[in-house]
């Protein structure tokens, strides 16, 4: 067990493309008669709440609002935290993994997941704020630094995945001294166990400036340094060398010191004696910093072999300045010149971290340095590339500057356009597992945790769109056409498409704005911005391949293949119309092609020419374009007639005569208040029963057609409506159903099948899902999927999210090309394979283990030249004998008996400070539900008389505890008073030889008298009495108003009780 812990696509001038495309004959025109049919009490057929539950399936790629790194070198696993309470982790394999906390806020609360369970299994509160914890190496300890100076240990039960909180603890005034002596900011920034003697010792750097270097087992602060300043603070911190021998710091006012601090019981007296040596740094770094007054936000030293060890320094600046991202050599082999590499980003750095492969040197060196924008990106350094930079620098030979690469979805050179998504697509044969998961393994990563060699070890076959049971297909703004295979769901690509330019046979380079394909007839469709429309005709399946060809060579063959007329396209058909395409329609009946573009014109092509039948333009006032077409038959005038309905961006209804072009009535179906249509579709079926999943709507026995019905649900930013399809045809408004979007707008629209009824799916501009049944548009389900945020077009440009519906009610949504999300709505719907294999980032095989950790047994000893020792003057180069590593599974159970035991008596009442008491109650405002009225689900209204009874209870419980609690702890706090002062009298006569330290002018062991120490807890003591009492004295105020305000809520509920 293995567990985590962590304190429309188109531009303006088109506006939106017809989003039902996909379903064309695949979808089933569910009639839904029930509105004129109601069965007794008041049940009516139709989609239930029990049988949707939209739920993310699996995330992929990186999650937007990126803020934090961190990095765990023995599983390979990388987490990236988010604004909004999100977790990714990346682990080998390509294996990725998301974690929702809860609560999207900051807090001082310190969680703890299961990541195998993918669950949030505790949550560690503390009374005062964490400001920093750190996990010890191989163990299941860790130090947790607060913003008093208090450090706390913890312990990670591996089976329950709780922490607990041990009996040991650093306290403030036995490692930085007497509170009340103390001024300034003494929070705790960094607690770094020392590297040679991890289980031994911890270097406490705090916010003041001062360093504390702490022994666990004498249980005291042995070495201090650093001072006191106050006109600068610690910002970053860390190790500078692989013993724990130097540490670097980095200070508010852009300054970065290197201190000494000692690896051995030798060095710790030769500091100890050399008060120059402890109270100055060993060495200044000049890099500019100070004079822009940046200050340090983050440094990170990295070893490696030879002389290429570095240090990675990020400046913490809002303005665009060359000095925020810097790399230098710092080692014992560092000449008085700096070698340093500026890094120059688009935008700020936030967070950095250092991503090593692999340390088996047979294996290929790929190592990365990532990095975080402020804007969330992730960007990627080849890591070797900066290495063999500073090191041809050194040697004063040309070298070139590294790259960065931001961090995409693979295979996406451009930004998506449009896309299609078709699910259960009726297959001969079905991959296996291991196809998949071999498949998944050839994909670069976003991240290299581990070397993979350069040339392809598996092949790829691609044997048609048979084998695909889960098809999605992306259009981009470069004229690509990229198919992708999500069954497992990992998305694989299978095929890409380059559009050719009609004159040279050269890429287009043009955005697609209209996709359409049928996998029964091989027929794919593509419009794009210029107003061409291609008909790709795919050769039969399957393939012939040669299958001893890499995954890599075989997508690079495919385009080169497409240039010359494809290994698997059979025929491209070129058509042109009037603007850009943004509709696409084809009659399952004639094999008519209608287009619609964002100039108001629609075109019907014969598919066979491809010869052009007719072209109309449909004005309008407002706005001309076709977003949305589809053909139908419906009765008029008593016969039945073959229709092509169009809907326009200012959601204007009308329809045409499917054979001639001719309108069918004069005017146009519209509502009062135009707003941009969103969406278009046409449900009908026989009365009284529903259709199977399979049956052509248009096809059906004329024996029934006098009892059809069908209706047209239209969607705009505004609202939602059915209308009868045989009014819209005579042009006249007749609306069955209606639903206003009050409090935002919607963005998107799509509708879903189950096995005998259609549902409608809504994108809301407050990140609300909602499912809606067809034709009432009641509401079945509210949901939201966190991080998703859908961004509008702007002017002549594309949006950044991309939305599309399968017709079995499976979403893709991807963001800015860097992240999918994968939705289910339906509840009984499992169209994804290994699910839970891609998602498992942890080995249980190296859990604890001591895989990819270097020892200080593979490192050379460390000698005194270079910079290190010509910095100090008056110092001759010293020998340090080598540390020698120490024995982890001794060093573990040995700190088990050490942090079980309290090693000061004020230990329990810092244990109280530092945890919160379970037991108690807390009064949640978020209890009380004052809001007005709004629609609710189906099957959920009974949900709204619990709150009366939540509150009732919880405010009895807090009004119990509150009176009790408060007094106990008074009369705790007045006994362990008189205890300490008793105690302390006891100590007042000092030793002997403290007698004769003083007399001759020596210091004391202590650091004043008993009778000062005695006084001085007193008086804290005292303080603490005084704020118990202030704090009980709002309390009962608090409980007063929480009392009048429950009065007041059962008043009101009572009077709206008897008013209804």
């Amino acid at each position: 067990m293995r567990t985590f812990i962590s304190s429309p696509n188109l531009p303006n001038k088109a506006l939106v493309l017809q989003e039902d495309l996909e379903f064309g004959v695949m979808f089933v025109k569910k009639l839904v008669e029930k509105a004129s049919i109601k069965k007794p009490g008041g049940i009516t057929d139709g989609l239930k709440p029990s049988d949707v539950e939209p739920r993310l399936v699996f995330h992929y790629g990186i999650p937007q609002g990126a803020t934090k790194f961190a990095y765990d070198t023995i599983q390979k696993i990388l987490a990236i935290s988010t604004q909004d309470g999100r977790i990714k982790l990346y682990g080998r394999d390509n294996t990725q993994v998301l974690l929702e906390s809860p609560e999207a806020l900051p807090s001082k609360f310190l969680q703890v997941w299961d990541v195998e369970k993918k669950v949030l299994s505790h949550v560690h509160v503390s009374k005062e704020d964490i400001t920093s914890f750190t996990v010890m190496q191989n163990s299941l300890y860790i130090y947790a630094g607060d913003s008093i100076g208090n450090v706390s240990i913890l312990k990670l039960d591996p089976e329950s995945c709780h922490v607990e909180l041990m009996k040991y603890t650093i306290p403030l005034s036995a490692s930085h001294g007497n509170p009340a002596e103390v001024s300034g900011d003494t929070s705790v920034l960094h607690t770094l166990p020392q590297p040679a003697a991890e289980s031994k010792r911890v270097l406490i750097v705090f916010r003041d400036s001062l360093l504390v270097l702490w022994d666990i087992r004498e249980s005291k602060a042995i070495f201090t340094t650093g001072g006191h300043h106050e006109t600068k603070k610690v910002t970053s911190a860390c190790w500078a060398c692989p013993f724990g021998s130097k540490v670097a710091v980095g200070y508010s006012n852009g300054e970065i010191f290197i201190w000494r601090i000692p690896a051995t019981p030798n060095s710790r007296t030769e500091l100890n004696l050399d008060s120059a040596a402890q109270n100055a740094p060993q060495l200044k770094l000049n890099l500019g910093y100070k004079v822009d007054k940046i200050p340090i936000a983050l440094l990170k030293w990295l070893y490696a072999d030879g002389k290429a060890s570095r240090l990675y320094v990020m400046g913490a600046s809002d303005l665009a300045s060359t000095n925020t991202l810097q790399v230098i050599l710092l080692n014992e082999h560092t000449e008085t010149r700096t070698i340093k590499l500026g890094l120059y980003l688009p935008e700020r750095c936030i967070d950095m971290e250092i991503i090593l492969s692999s340390f088996d040197q047979s294996k290929h060196k790929h190592d990365v340095f990532v990095l975080i924008g402020k804007s969330g990106h992730i960007y990627v350094y080849d890591d070797c590339l900066i290495e063999k930079y500073l090191l041809q620098s050194q040697s004063r030979s040309s070298a070139s500057l590294p790259k960065e690469v931001m961090v995409k979805m693979p295979f996406s050179d451009s930004s998506i356009t449009v896309t299609k998504f078709i699910t259960n697509t009726p297959n001969l044969l079905s991959s296996g597992d291991e196809d998949y998961i071999r498949l998944a393994n050839n994909i670069p990563p976003p991240f290299p945790f581990e070397s993979r060699s350069k040339d392809g070890t598996h092949s790829f076959q691609f044997n048609g769109f048979t084998k695909v049971k889960n098809l999605y297909i992306t259009g981009h703004s470069d004229g690509a056409i990229n198919f992708w295979d999500v069954s497992c769901p990992f998305p694989v690509p299978i095929l890409s498409l380059k559009q050719q330019s009609e004159d040279d046979g050269s890429l287009s380079g043009i955005p697609l704005t209209a996709l359409y394909f049928h996998a029964d007839s091989r027929l794919l469709i593509s419009g794009d911005q210029s107003g061409m429309a291609r008909i790709f005709k795919f050769k039969p399946e399957p393939y012939a391949e040669n299958s001893f060809m890499s995954f890599q060579e075989r997508w690079l063959i495919r385009i080169r293949e497409f240039k010359k007329g494809s290994n698997h396209v059979q025929s491209v058909k070129l058509m042109k119309v009037n603007g850009s395409v943004l509709s696409i329609s084809i009659s399952p009946s004639s094999g008519h092609l209608a287009i619609g573009s964002d100039q108001g014109y629609v075109s019907v092509f014969d598919i066979q020419g491809p010869t052009l039948l007719y072209q109309e333009h449909i004005a309008s006032e407002l706005s001309t374009g076709i977003i949305s077409l589809q053909f139908d038959s419906c009765f008029l005038h008593g016969f039945e007639k073959n229709v092509l309905v169009v809907v326009t961006k200012d959601s204007s209804v009308l329809a045409l005569d499917a054979d001639t072009g001719n309108m069918l009535s004069a005017g146009t179906v519209h509502p009062k208040k135009p707003s941009r249509a969103l969406f278009m579709q046409i449900l009908d079926g026989p009365r009284g029963s529903n259709m199977s999943n399979h049956q052509d709507p248009s096809r059906g026995n004329p024996a029934e057609d006098g009892s059809k019905q069908s209706f047209l649900l239209t969607c705009s930013e505004k609202a939602a409506y059915v209308y009868s399809l045989n009014h819209v045809a005579q042009g006249v408004k007749k609306v069955h159903f209606k639903k206003k979007f009050q409090s935002s707008s919607c963005c998107w629209a799509s509708t879903f099948c189950t096995a005998s009824d259609a549902g409608l799916v809504l994108l809301l501009s407050n990140g609300k899902i909602e499912i809606r049944s067809l034709p009432e548009l009641s509401l079945i389900r509210e949901s939201s999927i966190r991080g998703f945020t859908y961004s509008a077009p702007k002017l002549n440009s594309f949006s950044a999210s991309s939305i599309c519906c399968s017709r079995d009610g499976e979403l893709i949504m991807v963001n800015d090309d860097q992240e999918m999300f994968i939705v289910s709505l339906l509840l009984q719907k499992e169209n994804f394979r290994l699910v839970d294999f891609f998602s498992q980032v942890c080995r249980k095989d190296l859990m604890f283990s001591q895989e990819g950790i270097p020892t200080t047994s593979v490192i050379q000893k460390e000698q005194k030249k270079g910079i290190f020792s010509s910095v100090m003057k008056g110092s001759k180069p010293k020998q340090v004998l080598e540390v020698e590593p120490e024995d982890t599974r001794e060093s573990i159970e040995e700190l088990l008996m050490i942090f079980s035991t309290a090693n000061f008596e004020c230990n329990e009442e810092n244990k109280d400070n530092m945890a919160m008491d379970d037991d108690g109650f807390d009064l949640d405002i978020d209890d009380i539900d004052l809001d007005d009225p709004v629609e609710k689900p189906k099957d959920q209204n009974m949900l709204a008389a619990l709150n009366k009874k939540k509150l009732a209870s919880k405010f009895q419980a807090f009004t119990a505890a509150t009176s009790s609690s408060f007094a106990g702890k008074i009369k705790q706090m007045n006994a362990k008073n008189e205890k300490n002062i008793k105690e302390e009298e006891k100590d007042e006569k000092t030793g002997a030889v403290d007698q004769i330290k003083k007399k001759y002018g020596f210091s004391v062991s202590g650091e004043s008298s008993a009778a000062k120490i005695a006084q001085s807890k007193l008086q804290e003591n005292i303080r603490k009495l005084q704020g118990i009492n202030l704090r009980t004295t709002e309390m009962q105020e608090t409980a007063k108003s929480f009392s009048a305000m429950a009065k007041e809520v059962l008043r009101i509920s009572e009077k709206d009780k008897q008013s209804s």
